[in-house]
Protein backbone atom coordinates (compact mmCIF):
# COMPACT_ATOMS: atom_id res chain seq x y z
CA UNK A 1 0.00 0.00 0.00
CA UNK A 2 2.93 2.48 1.22
CA UNK A 3 4.39 1.61 -2.64
CA UNK A 4 1.80 2.39 -4.25
CA UNK A 5 0.96 6.11 -2.61
CA UNK A 6 5.02 6.57 -3.24
CA UNK A 7 4.24 5.34 -7.00
CA UNK A 8 1.45 8.11 -7.29
CA UNK A 9 3.40 10.86 -5.89
CA UNK A 10 6.40 10.57 -7.75
CA UNK A 11 4.03 10.58 -10.74
CA UNK A 12 2.20 13.76 -9.79
CA UNK A 13 5.61 15.26 -9.26
CA UNK A 14 7.07 14.51 -12.66
CA UNK A 15 3.64 15.73 -14.13
CA UNK A 16 3.33 18.58 -12.76
CA UNK A 17 7.41 19.22 -13.16
CA UNK A 18 6.62 18.38 -17.53
CA UNK A 19 4.21 21.15 -17.13
CA UNK A 20 6.28 23.39 -15.89
CA UNK A 21 9.32 22.67 -18.53
CA UNK A 22 6.48 22.83 -21.24
CA UNK A 23 5.16 26.23 -20.42
CA UNK A 24 8.87 27.59 -20.21
CA UNK A 25 9.10 25.96 -23.45
CA UNK A 26 6.14 27.59 -25.06
CA UNK A 27 6.56 31.25 -23.89
CA UNK A 28 10.28 31.45 -24.05
CA UNK A 29 10.16 35.47 -24.24
CA UNK A 30 8.32 37.09 -21.47
CA UNK A 31 8.69 41.09 -20.70
CA UNK A 32 11.19 41.16 -23.54
CA UNK A 33 13.52 38.66 -21.66
CA UNK A 34 14.56 35.00 -22.87
CA UNK A 35 14.32 32.41 -19.86
CA UNK A 36 16.67 30.01 -20.74
CA UNK A 37 16.26 26.32 -19.43
CA UNK A 38 17.46 22.61 -19.94
CA UNK A 39 15.69 22.70 -23.04
CA UNK A 40 16.05 25.54 -24.79
CA UNK A 41 20.04 26.46 -23.48
CA UNK A 42 20.57 26.71 -27.84
CA UNK A 43 17.57 28.50 -29.05
CA UNK A 44 18.78 31.34 -31.39
CA UNK A 45 16.46 34.17 -32.09
CA UNK A 46 16.16 34.25 -35.83
CA UNK A 47 15.36 37.76 -37.23
CA UNK A 48 13.69 38.67 -40.45
CA UNK A 49 14.88 40.06 -43.72
CA UNK A 50 13.60 43.81 -43.87
CA UNK A 51 11.42 44.10 -47.06
CA UNK A 52 12.47 46.65 -49.71
CA UNK A 53 9.24 47.29 -51.67
CA UNK A 54 8.17 50.82 -53.30
CA UNK A 55 5.95 51.61 -50.13
CA UNK A 56 9.57 51.51 -47.55
CA UNK A 57 11.56 52.92 -50.18
CA UNK A 58 8.99 55.61 -50.46
CA UNK A 59 8.54 55.85 -46.60
CA UNK A 60 13.04 55.92 -46.21
CA UNK A 61 13.51 58.30 -48.99
CA UNK A 62 15.76 61.71 -48.93
CA UNK A 63 13.39 64.58 -48.18
CA UNK A 64 13.55 67.51 -50.64
CA UNK A 65 12.21 69.90 -48.30
CA UNK A 66 11.79 72.75 -50.63
CA UNK A 67 9.69 70.85 -52.88
CA UNK A 68 7.83 69.34 -50.33
CA UNK A 69 6.79 72.96 -49.11
CA UNK A 70 6.09 74.14 -52.61
CA UNK A 71 3.50 71.16 -53.28
CA UNK A 72 2.14 72.32 -49.35
CA UNK A 73 1.56 75.55 -50.67
CA UNK A 74 -0.15 74.56 -54.27
CA UNK A 75 -2.80 72.18 -52.40
CA UNK A 76 -4.18 75.72 -50.78
CA UNK A 77 -3.51 77.67 -54.16
CA UNK A 78 -5.87 74.91 -55.59
CA UNK A 79 -8.23 74.76 -53.16
CA UNK A 80 -8.97 78.80 -53.64
CA UNK A 81 -8.83 78.67 -57.39
CA UNK A 82 -11.88 75.71 -56.84
CA UNK A 83 -14.22 77.90 -54.26
CA UNK A 84 -13.41 80.71 -56.65
CA UNK A 85 -14.78 79.14 -59.62
CA UNK A 86 -17.73 78.66 -58.30
CA UNK A 87 -17.90 81.80 -57.06
CA UNK A 88 -17.29 83.46 -60.75
CA UNK A 89 -20.27 80.33 -61.93
CA UNK A 90 -22.74 82.34 -59.93
CA UNK A 91 -24.78 84.88 -61.37
CA UNK A 92 -23.76 87.83 -60.61
CA UNK A 93 -20.65 86.88 -59.03
CA UNK A 94 -21.23 86.82 -55.92
CA UNK A 95 -22.45 83.46 -53.35
CA UNK A 96 -23.87 83.67 -49.86
CA UNK A 97 -21.53 82.49 -47.59
CA UNK A 98 -24.55 80.18 -45.76
CA UNK A 99 -25.14 78.47 -49.26
CA UNK A 100 -21.08 77.98 -49.70
CA UNK A 101 -20.92 76.27 -46.66
CA UNK A 102 -23.04 73.33 -47.73
CA UNK A 103 -20.66 73.31 -50.56
CA UNK A 104 -17.05 72.93 -48.98
CA UNK A 105 -17.19 69.13 -48.79
CA UNK A 106 -17.38 69.10 -52.89
CA UNK A 107 -14.31 71.44 -52.74
CA UNK A 108 -12.56 69.60 -50.25
CA UNK A 109 -12.47 71.96 -47.48
CA UNK A 110 -12.17 70.39 -43.99
CA UNK A 111 -12.48 74.19 -41.84
CA UNK A 112 -15.33 76.06 -41.32
CA UNK A 113 -16.33 78.18 -44.74
CA UNK A 114 -15.92 81.42 -42.58
CA UNK A 115 -12.53 80.11 -41.14
CA UNK A 116 -11.23 79.49 -44.59
CA UNK A 117 -12.45 82.70 -46.58
CA UNK A 118 -10.48 85.22 -43.67
CA UNK A 119 -7.98 83.33 -43.91
CA UNK A 120 -7.25 84.84 -47.19
CA UNK A 121 -9.01 88.84 -47.20
CA UNK A 122 -6.64 89.11 -50.43
CA UNK A 123 -8.84 86.99 -52.31
CA UNK A 124 -12.07 86.47 -51.15
CA UNK A 125 -14.41 89.82 -49.91
CA UNK A 126 -17.38 89.43 -47.22
CA UNK A 127 -19.93 91.84 -47.26
CA UNK A 128 -23.89 92.23 -46.62
CA UNK A 129 -26.12 92.31 -49.31
CA UNK A 130 -27.86 95.56 -49.48
CA UNK A 131 -31.09 94.03 -50.19
CA UNK A 132 -30.73 90.18 -48.58
CA UNK A 133 -29.07 91.51 -45.30
CA UNK A 134 -26.92 88.49 -45.28
CA UNK A 135 -23.78 87.70 -45.63
CA UNK A 136 -22.26 87.04 -49.48
CA UNK A 137 -18.65 86.79 -50.79
CA UNK A 138 -17.08 88.04 -54.04
CA UNK A 139 -13.80 87.42 -55.68
CA UNK A 140 -11.38 90.36 -54.89
CA UNK A 141 -10.31 92.65 -58.14
CA UNK A 142 -6.58 91.70 -57.64
CA UNK A 143 -7.46 87.84 -58.00
CA UNK A 144 -9.98 88.69 -60.98
CA UNK A 145 -7.00 90.94 -62.88
CA UNK A 146 -4.34 88.00 -62.12
CA UNK A 147 -7.00 85.45 -63.64
CA UNK A 148 -7.80 87.59 -66.91
CA UNK A 149 -4.28 87.73 -66.96
CA UNK A 150 -3.75 84.13 -67.28
CA UNK A 151 -6.02 83.71 -69.56
CA UNK A 152 -4.44 86.23 -71.84
CA UNK A 153 -1.08 84.66 -71.46
CA UNK A 154 -2.95 81.62 -72.58
CA UNK A 155 -3.99 82.46 -75.57
CA UNK A 156 -1.07 84.53 -76.72
CA UNK A 157 1.23 81.30 -76.18
CA UNK A 158 -1.07 79.00 -78.09
CA UNK A 159 1.45 78.06 -80.50
CA UNK A 160 3.35 76.53 -77.99
CA UNK A 161 0.86 74.89 -76.20
CA UNK A 162 0.33 73.34 -79.98
CA UNK A 163 4.04 72.05 -80.10
CA UNK A 164 3.51 70.73 -76.93
CA UNK A 165 0.55 69.01 -78.00
CA UNK A 166 2.24 67.28 -81.38
CA UNK A 167 5.37 66.31 -79.35
CA UNK A 168 3.29 64.27 -77.05
CA UNK A 169 1.18 62.21 -79.85
CA UNK A 170 4.78 62.29 -81.90
CA UNK A 171 5.62 60.74 -78.46
CA UNK A 172 2.86 58.21 -78.83
CA UNK A 173 3.21 54.40 -79.90
CA UNK A 174 0.30 54.93 -82.18
CA UNK A 175 -0.03 58.53 -83.11
CA UNK A 176 -2.50 58.78 -81.23
CA UNK A 177 -4.07 60.05 -77.50
CA UNK A 178 -6.91 59.91 -75.21
CA UNK A 179 -8.52 63.47 -74.79
CA UNK A 180 -9.59 62.34 -71.48
CA UNK A 181 -5.61 62.31 -70.38
CA UNK A 182 -4.87 65.43 -71.95
CA UNK A 183 -7.95 66.95 -69.90
CA UNK A 184 -6.34 65.52 -66.90
CA UNK A 185 -2.98 67.38 -67.22
CA UNK A 186 -4.67 70.61 -69.26
CA UNK A 187 -2.89 72.95 -66.72
CA UNK A 188 0.28 71.22 -66.96
CA UNK A 189 0.40 71.90 -70.21
CA UNK A 190 -1.50 74.92 -70.39
CA UNK A 191 -4.49 74.36 -72.23
CA UNK A 192 -7.65 75.91 -71.34
CA UNK A 193 -10.35 73.96 -69.99
CA UNK A 194 -12.54 73.83 -73.56
CA UNK A 195 -9.64 72.92 -74.96
CA UNK A 196 -11.86 70.19 -77.32
CA UNK A 197 -14.18 72.83 -78.55
CA UNK A 198 -12.01 76.03 -78.84
CA UNK A 199 -8.46 75.28 -79.67
CA UNK A 200 -8.60 71.63 -81.89
CA UNK A 201 -11.06 73.20 -84.50
CA UNK A 202 -8.21 75.84 -85.31
CA UNK A 203 -5.87 73.07 -85.86
CA UNK A 204 -8.11 70.38 -88.61
CA UNK A 205 -4.77 70.02 -90.72
CA UNK A 206 -2.72 69.30 -87.58
CA UNK A 207 -5.09 67.06 -85.15
CA UNK A 208 -7.93 64.87 -86.00
CA UNK A 209 -11.02 63.48 -84.02
CA UNK A 210 -11.02 59.75 -84.78
CA UNK A 211 -13.44 59.16 -82.07
CA UNK A 212 -15.38 60.79 -79.62
CA UNK A 213 -12.32 60.36 -77.26
CA UNK A 214 -9.01 60.37 -79.34
CA UNK A 215 -7.03 62.88 -81.01
CA UNK A 216 -4.78 61.86 -83.60
CA UNK A 217 -1.90 63.69 -85.76
CA UNK A 218 -2.17 64.21 -89.12
CA UNK A 219 0.88 66.29 -90.16
CA UNK A 220 4.16 65.32 -89.11
CA UNK A 221 6.92 67.90 -88.14
CA UNK A 222 10.81 66.85 -88.04
CA UNK A 223 12.07 69.93 -86.30
CA UNK A 224 9.85 68.75 -82.72
CA UNK A 225 11.48 65.07 -82.75
CA UNK A 226 14.47 66.75 -80.82
CA UNK A 227 14.21 65.77 -76.79
CA UNK A 228 14.83 68.73 -74.21
CA UNK A 229 17.44 66.78 -72.87
CA UNK A 230 19.29 66.64 -76.30
CA UNK A 231 19.93 70.48 -75.30
CA UNK A 232 21.83 69.73 -72.53
CA UNK A 233 23.86 66.95 -73.77
CA UNK A 234 25.29 69.18 -76.73
CA UNK A 235 25.90 71.86 -73.93
CA UNK A 236 27.79 69.09 -71.84
CA UNK A 237 29.76 67.78 -74.78
CA UNK A 238 31.17 71.35 -75.73
CA UNK A 239 31.85 73.19 -72.68
CA UNK A 240 32.48 70.53 -70.56
CA UNK A 241 34.96 68.65 -73.14
CA UNK A 242 33.21 65.28 -72.42
CA UNK A 243 33.57 62.71 -75.36
CA UNK A 244 30.25 61.69 -77.15
CA UNK A 245 30.40 58.41 -75.36
CA UNK A 246 29.84 60.28 -72.09
CA UNK A 247 27.04 62.33 -72.67
CA UNK A 248 25.06 60.57 -76.15
CA UNK A 249 22.67 58.72 -73.24
CA UNK A 250 23.33 60.36 -70.28
CA UNK A 251 20.57 62.48 -68.38
CA UNK A 252 21.38 64.97 -65.70
CA UNK A 253 21.67 64.04 -62.07
CA UNK A 254 21.39 66.44 -58.70
CA UNK A 255 20.81 64.00 -55.32
CA UNK A 256 19.18 65.77 -53.02
CA UNK A 257 21.05 67.11 -49.66
CA UNK A 258 21.78 64.40 -47.12
CA UNK A 259 21.68 61.70 -49.71
CA UNK A 260 23.54 58.44 -48.70
CA UNK A 261 26.23 57.35 -51.68
CA UNK A 262 26.59 53.71 -50.94
CA UNK A 263 29.41 51.99 -51.81
CA UNK A 264 29.28 50.98 -56.09
CA UNK A 265 26.57 53.47 -56.89
CA UNK A 266 28.55 55.71 -58.90
CA UNK A 267 30.04 52.64 -60.93
CA UNK A 268 26.36 51.60 -61.30
CA UNK A 269 25.25 55.15 -62.30
CA UNK A 270 28.16 55.75 -64.77
CA UNK A 271 27.35 52.52 -66.29
CA UNK A 272 24.07 53.42 -66.76
CA UNK A 273 24.92 56.57 -67.82
CA UNK A 274 26.27 55.09 -71.00
CA UNK A 275 23.71 52.57 -71.65
CA UNK A 276 21.78 53.18 -74.92
CA UNK A 277 18.31 53.35 -75.35
CA UNK A 278 15.75 53.82 -77.82
CA UNK A 279 15.12 57.63 -77.21
CA UNK A 280 11.05 58.59 -77.21
CA UNK A 281 11.36 60.31 -80.68
CA UNK A 282 12.67 57.55 -82.87
CA UNK A 283 11.49 54.66 -84.86
CA UNK A 284 9.14 52.49 -82.63
CA UNK A 285 11.06 49.13 -83.19
CA UNK A 286 10.03 45.94 -80.91
CA UNK A 287 11.66 46.31 -77.31
CA UNK A 288 12.15 43.18 -75.75
CA UNK A 289 12.44 43.66 -72.13
CA UNK A 290 13.57 39.90 -71.57
CA UNK A 291 16.86 39.91 -73.56
CA UNK A 292 19.82 40.55 -72.93
CA UNK A 293 20.19 44.22 -71.15
CA UNK A 294 16.51 44.37 -72.80
CA UNK A 295 15.07 45.41 -69.13
CA UNK A 296 17.61 48.10 -68.35
CA UNK A 297 17.18 49.27 -71.92
CA UNK A 298 13.70 49.33 -71.57
CA UNK A 299 13.38 50.70 -68.53
CA UNK A 300 15.90 53.87 -69.24
CA UNK A 301 13.37 53.82 -72.41
CA UNK A 302 10.61 54.81 -69.76
CA UNK A 303 13.14 57.48 -68.08
CA UNK A 304 14.07 59.49 -71.25
CA UNK A 305 9.75 59.37 -71.50
CA UNK A 306 8.93 60.16 -68.27
CA UNK A 307 11.47 63.15 -68.44
CA UNK A 308 10.45 64.36 -71.67
CA UNK A 309 7.19 64.55 -70.56
CA UNK A 310 7.74 66.40 -67.47
CA UNK A 311 9.97 68.77 -69.69
CA UNK A 312 6.92 69.57 -71.81
CA UNK A 313 4.74 70.72 -68.45
CA UNK A 314 4.60 74.22 -68.04
CA UNK A 315 5.65 73.85 -63.87
CA UNK A 316 7.62 70.34 -64.74
CA UNK A 317 5.72 68.42 -62.03
CA UNK A 318 2.32 66.30 -62.34
CA UNK A 319 0.71 63.70 -60.53
CA UNK A 320 1.83 60.13 -60.45
CA UNK A 321 -2.12 59.01 -61.09
CA UNK A 322 -2.24 61.20 -63.94
CA UNK A 323 0.93 59.36 -65.68
CA UNK A 324 -1.46 56.07 -65.38
CA UNK A 325 -3.69 57.13 -68.15
CA UNK A 326 -0.60 57.55 -70.64
CA UNK A 327 1.19 53.69 -69.87
CA UNK A 328 -0.20 52.35 -72.89
CA UNK A 329 -0.33 54.90 -75.50
CA UNK A 330 3.42 55.73 -74.28
CA UNK A 331 4.00 51.70 -74.04
CA UNK A 332 5.58 51.96 -70.45
CA UNK A 333 4.28 48.96 -69.39
CA UNK A 334 6.14 49.13 -65.85
CA UNK A 335 5.76 50.08 -61.93
CA UNK A 336 5.75 53.89 -62.29
CA UNK A 337 6.45 54.81 -58.65
CA UNK A 338 9.28 52.21 -58.80
CA UNK A 339 10.42 53.51 -61.69
CA UNK A 340 10.57 57.00 -60.29
CA UNK A 341 12.09 56.28 -56.76
CA UNK A 342 15.28 54.10 -58.21
CA UNK A 343 16.16 57.33 -60.45
CA UNK A 344 16.45 60.24 -57.40
CA UNK A 345 18.72 62.33 -59.16
CA UNK A 346 16.23 62.74 -61.74
CA UNK A 347 12.84 62.87 -59.63
CA UNK A 348 11.58 63.64 -56.88
CA UNK A 349 7.95 62.31 -55.43
CA UNK A 350 6.19 64.56 -53.21
CA UNK A 351 3.74 62.59 -51.07
CA UNK A 352 2.22 66.01 -49.33
CA UNK A 353 -1.22 67.51 -50.06
CA UNK A 354 -2.30 63.63 -49.87
CA UNK A 355 -1.11 62.82 -53.10
CA UNK A 356 1.71 61.36 -55.30
CA UNK A 357 3.62 64.47 -57.34
CA UNK A 358 6.92 63.94 -59.02
CA UNK A 359 8.93 66.86 -60.06
CA UNK A 360 11.61 67.20 -62.69
CA UNK A 361 14.66 68.14 -60.03
CA UNK A 362 17.12 69.97 -62.32
CA UNK A 363 14.54 72.15 -63.41
CA UNK A 364 13.96 73.12 -59.72
CA UNK A 365 16.31 75.29 -57.70
CA UNK A 366 15.72 76.75 -53.89
CA UNK A 367 12.13 75.91 -54.66
CA UNK A 368 11.16 77.99 -57.77
CA UNK A 369 11.91 77.28 -61.76
CA UNK A 370 14.81 77.76 -62.66
CA UNK A 371 13.82 79.20 -66.38
CA UNK A 372 9.98 80.68 -65.83
CA UNK A 373 7.37 80.83 -68.43
CA UNK A 374 5.12 83.35 -68.62
CA UNK A 375 2.35 80.98 -67.46
CA UNK A 376 4.23 80.01 -63.96
CA UNK A 377 5.08 83.86 -63.09
CA UNK A 378 0.76 84.66 -63.07
CA UNK A 379 0.57 81.51 -61.28
CA UNK A 380 3.61 82.45 -59.10
CA UNK A 381 1.75 85.95 -58.25
CA UNK A 382 -1.71 83.96 -57.36
CA UNK A 383 0.86 81.74 -54.90
CA UNK A 384 1.91 84.35 -53.54
CA UNK A 385 -1.49 86.44 -52.85
CA UNK A 386 -2.24 83.16 -51.22
CA UNK A 387 1.02 83.03 -49.11
CA UNK A 388 0.10 86.61 -48.07
CA UNK A 389 -2.65 85.81 -45.52
CA UNK A 390 -4.19 88.31 -43.37
CA UNK A 391 -0.92 90.30 -43.39
CA UNK A 392 -1.17 93.86 -45.59
CA UNK A 393 -5.06 94.09 -44.27
CA UNK A 394 -4.46 97.67 -42.84
CA UNK A 395 -2.92 98.94 -46.19
CA UNK A 396 -6.33 97.55 -47.94
CA UNK A 397 -8.23 99.08 -45.09
CA UNK A 398 -6.91 102.65 -46.02
CA UNK A 399 -7.21 102.16 -49.63
CA UNK A 400 -10.89 101.16 -48.86
CA UNK A 401 -11.75 104.00 -46.60
CA UNK A 402 -10.21 106.51 -49.42
CA UNK A 403 -12.39 104.90 -51.88
CA UNK A 404 -15.23 105.63 -50.07
CA UNK A 405 -14.48 108.99 -49.11
CA UNK A 406 -13.96 109.81 -52.79
CA UNK A 407 -17.23 108.27 -53.98
CA UNK A 408 -19.17 110.28 -51.06
CA UNK A 409 -17.27 113.29 -52.68
CA UNK A 410 -18.54 112.87 -55.68
CA UNK A 411 -21.65 111.39 -55.13
CA UNK A 412 -22.35 114.81 -52.74
CA UNK A 413 -20.95 116.89 -56.14
CA UNK A 414 -23.96 115.20 -58.36
CA UNK A 415 -26.07 116.10 -55.91
CA UNK A 416 -25.45 119.61 -56.30
CA UNK A 417 -24.36 120.43 -53.01
CA UNK A 418 -20.95 121.65 -51.64
CA UNK A 419 -17.49 120.26 -51.09
CA UNK A 420 -15.19 121.43 -48.78
CA UNK A 421 -13.09 118.82 -48.02
CA UNK A 422 -13.50 117.65 -44.38
CA UNK A 423 -14.07 114.05 -45.22
CA UNK A 424 -10.33 113.34 -45.36
CA UNK A 425 -9.55 114.32 -41.96
CA UNK A 426 -10.69 111.87 -39.82
CA UNK A 427 -8.85 109.50 -42.38
CA UNK A 428 -5.59 110.93 -42.39
CA UNK A 429 -5.87 111.73 -38.67
CA UNK A 430 -6.51 107.66 -38.27
CA UNK A 431 -3.56 107.28 -40.48
CA UNK A 432 -1.21 109.26 -38.65
CA UNK A 433 -2.51 107.09 -35.22
CA UNK A 434 -1.66 103.58 -36.86
CA UNK A 435 1.49 105.05 -38.15
CA UNK A 436 2.07 106.51 -34.54
CA UNK A 437 1.28 103.22 -32.60
CA UNK A 438 2.99 101.27 -35.05
CA UNK A 439 6.81 103.44 -34.62
CA UNK A 440 5.56 103.30 -30.55
CA UNK A 441 5.66 99.57 -30.72
CA UNK A 442 9.22 99.69 -32.47
CA UNK A 443 10.75 101.62 -30.32
CA UNK A 444 9.85 99.24 -27.01
CA UNK A 445 10.99 95.95 -28.90
CA UNK A 446 14.43 98.01 -29.47
CA UNK A 447 14.42 98.48 -25.32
Amino acid sequence: MLGLLNECRKLTALGKFKAEISQLVSLPKLNGVIHFGPFNCNLQRRWKKPVDSAQTRLENRTRDLRLDKLRSQLKKLSLVLKVQELILKQRGQYISVQLLSKWKNIVGINIGIGVFLRKYPHIFELYTHPVKRNLCCKVSQKMLDLIEEEIGIIKESEVETIQRLKKLLLMSTSGALHIHALWLIRRQLGLPDDFRKSVLPRYPDDFSIVFPDIITLTSNDDCLVEATVEKWREKEYREKWLSEFETKFAFPIQFPTGFKIEKGFREKLKNWQRLPYLKPYETKDVIRPRSCGGAERFEKRTVGILHELLSLTVEKMIEVERLAHFRKDFNMEINMRELLLKHPGIFYISTKANTLTVFLREAYSKGCLVEPNPIYTVRRKMLDLVLLGCRNTDQMQIFQELEDGCNEKINHELAGGSCDGDWVIPILESCDRRQFNRSVGKHNRSI
